[in-house]
């Protein structure tokens, strides 16, 4: 994978740049209770404004559907993140059209703007050429650093990449430098963790990756489907028997492929899904017929971490059981420690990413040592699906 990166730029000084960010932030009563997605911003900001460059930010907040909601503004950004700067930013009420052009005019080298939710404008999501055009006319270059946003062909992620000099930010880059060594070209043997409630969600991904791995870990409810399809009883577990079919077809793919796949051969149930209910350990052969699957057992996570010591990469996406309720949490854990163990020591290159992993991740205490940990949602797991990213097609290298 060759992109193009602000390193291949010669000369920052006197351009502005029209960065790409992820400002669409958790908000409470009009403000930002979570500022991660600022922070991830910070280093191509800084990287620009200690260049010389003016930096105008491009960014979207929830769902306007093209029309101007005030609530849906961009403006309650601009304090908590002048308090990460240590400065001024500016904020313009439009993202084009002449308060657009007269905030670029009248910004300082090294100074920074936020327009405002490009999603005001119909023409964002519709990657309409006429408003990418008008977005062009604000900036000498442009710079994605979103690539939460990447897999959508909006007019501010690919769209406007076309009209200007386009590069990968810091954020980006690293995002992409990490992907690759997982899945681009990693260092063999290559284990993958897929969980999550439905096989239905994940099937692109599932045959994806059989093809592409020496082990696929399946666990969450979508395990219980793949054990259904081989003949175990799963009790009143979630289930979608109906693809049954689909789940032996995996099977056997991986079988061709020469993927190992590593379904649960123990699994913990309960009557219900609360906190504190009791729980017990189960072999396949011996679940009831009222009994919730809810995690993977012991000896299923200790078959786990021995293929995690038998690889090199990892990559993740899917807690293994309901990890939001304790006493299920244990084999997403015990999992997820034992992989950061290895990333510390440098015995495996773990990369991880998706929603539900990200804060199964921290609930475990072990985010911070995993090699990488992408907060992109739909874009990582269309990235591991095998899908084109339209946002990341537009900065690679000629």
């Amino acid at each position: 994978m060759t992109f193009r990166t602000l390193d291949d730029v010669s000369d920052l000084s006197g351009q502005t740049a029209m960065v790409r960010v992820d400002f669409n932030v958790p908000m409470e009563d009009g403000n930002v209770t979570d500022d991660t997605r600022l922070k991830a911003a910070l280093p191509t900001i800084h990287r620009l404004r200690e260049a010389g460059a003016k930096v105008v930010l491009l960014a979207h907040f929830d769902r306007p559907k093209g029309e101007r909601v005030p609530s849906m503004s961009l403006r309650p950004v601009v304090e908590p993140l002048e308090l990460l700067l240590h400065g001024p930013v500016r904020f313009a009420d439009d993202c084009v059209g002449d308060e657009a052009k007269a905030a670029v005019a009248d910004l300082d080298a090294g100074g920074v703007l936020l327009l405002e939710n490009v999603r005001f404008h119909k023409g964002e999501e519709k990657n309409d050429p006429a408003f990418a055009e008008q977005l062009a006319e604000l900036g000498d270059l442009y710079v994605n650093d979103a690539f939460s946003a990447a897999h959508r062909a909006h007019a501010s992620t690919e769209g406007l990449a076309r009209l200007l000099p386009a590069y990968a930010g810091c954020a980006m880059a690293r995002e992409l430098e990490a992907l690759d060594a997982a899945l681009g070209k990693p260092q063999k043997p290559v284990i993958g963790i897929v969980g999550g409630a439905k096989v239905s969600t994940k099937l692109d991904l599932l045959k994806n990756l059989v093809a592409k791995l020496d082990y696929l870990a399946i666990g969450g409810g979508m395990a219980n489907t793949f054990l259904f399809a081989q003949g175990v009883d799963v009790g009143g577990s979630l289930c979608e028997k109906d693809l049954a079919d689909t789940a032996r077809e995996i099977i056997e793919e991986a079988r061709r492929q020469g993927c190992e796949l590593l379904l649960p051969v123990d699994v913990v149930v309960a009557k219900g899904v609360k906190p504190g209910i009791e729980s017990g350990v189960r072999a396949l052969d011996r679940i009831a017929a009222d009994d919730l699957i809810l995690d993977a057992g012991p000896e299923t996570v200790a078959r786990l971490n021995r293929a995690m010591d038998l690889s090199k990469t990892l990559i993740w996406n899917g807690p293994l059981g309901v990890f939001e309720v304790p006493p299920f949490d244990k084999a997403t854990v015990a999992a997820a420690k034992h992989a950061a163990e290895l990333a510390k020591a440098g015995k495996l290159v773990a990369v991880a990413g998706g929603g539900d992993t990200v804060a199964a991740l921290h609930h475990a205490g072990t985010a911070d040592n995993m090699t990488f940990v992408s907060t992109a949602g739909g874009a990582f797991l269309e990235w591991m699906e095998g899908k084109v990213l339209p946002g990341v097609e537009a900065l690679r290298a000629a």
